[in-house]
């Protein structure tokens, strides 16, 4: 089964499910679902960065500093979290990551119900070759300016929950 099979959750503007669809089917109408976002810090707080493969169905070859995927059928953000965290970084024994905030994503590549949680991951990476082309490891600061300086070409829906994510950190300081 290719990624474009997968069988998605199909949500309203209210984030109530109402039917089912392909994953490719889900992209091609535009129909609203499910993702998740995992800031991911290694042991001395740097965040983990990284390239998507030029083989992914959205967004190809564009910088992350997420990981994270849709939900299938009847998956829980929770859960979700935790499995595309583990898949993307290579790692078996993570931590659940933790639930931050939600927020509808709508921009370039369609729209979809964001949440986006953090885990800590001292563990040693093996980022999954299929999803992961490049990886680094980068400090709050370093990650401020590779954002703002332009050279990096950074997922659309992963730059919208980075900023996010800043403001909901600044708000509860």
């Amino acid at each position: 089964m290719s990624a474009s099979d997968e069988v998605l959750d199909v949500v309203d503007r209210d984030d109530r499910v109402t039917g089912s669809a392909p994953r490719g089917e889900v992209y091609a109408r535009g129909l609203l679902h499910w993702c998740v976002f995992v800031q991911v810090r290694d042991a001395r707080g740097r965040i983990f960065v990284h390239r998507r493969t030029d083989s992914k169905l959205v967004f190809p070859s564009y910088h992350d500093m997420f990981v994270g995927g849709v939900l299938g059928t009847g998956e829980s953000y929770p859960h979700a979290a935790l499995r595309e965290a583990g898949e993307e970084l290579g790692v078996t024994s993570l931590a659940q990551p933790t639930p931050l905030f939600k927020f509808l994503y709508e921009g370039p590549g369609g729209a979809w119900w964001s949440y986006v949680h953090e885990v800590r991951c001292e563990a040693p990476v093996r980022p999954q070759e299929s999803e992961v082309a490049w990886h680094t490891w980068l400090s709050e600061e370093e990650l401020a300016e590779r954002v703002a300086d332009g050279g990096w070409s950074w997922v659309p829906d992963g730059l919208e929950a980075y900023r996010r994510l800043r403001a909901h950190r600044e708000s509860r300081q």
